[in-house]
């Protein structure tokens, strides 16, 4: 029941009750990756392209997406990872949560969550001050 609440109240929690609805009736399942999202496929678009999306598992969060599964998605390729051995590429990085508004969000120096002062300003900037 809880699961059902969610998905008729919430967008962020896996998927929506429309959402539900759409891929039963349309959906061809292609795939899950590691963090068990699920990829479907189904219809055509109005620009001629199979239509794609992906069912998450938990929280909606599109860069919880491995670079194979992107490239799927976005149509760079037409074989999804799951129908082929892809290896991300040295340069492609393993996913990583957004931190904002955590503990481990960036705080650069000068920020007002860090303690302390701001640097100082260096360079041919002359700040404008009332007057001049």
């Amino acid at each position: 029941m809880r699961n059902l609440l969610v998905q008729i109240f919430t967008w962020w929690n896996s998927q929506t009750i429309g959402t539900r609805f759409a891929t039963w009736r349309f959906g061809k399942r292609v795939g899950e990756d590691e963090f068990g999202n699920v990829y479907y496929e189904g219809g055509m678009s109005s620009y001629g392209l199979p239509k794609r999306w992906v069912i998450y598992k938990g929280y909606a969060e599109a860069s919880a997406i491995p670079p194979g599964w992107h490239g799927w998605m976005h149509h760079r390729t037409d074989v999804p990872p799951s129908k082929e051995n892809y290896v991300a590429k040295e340069w492609q990085k393993a996913h990583r949560p957004n931190l904002t508004g955590s503990p481990q969000a960036y705080r650069p120096p000068g920020s007002l969550a860090v303690p302390g002062e701001r640097p100082r300003v260096t360079g041919d900037y002359d700040a404008w001050t009332p007057g001049n």
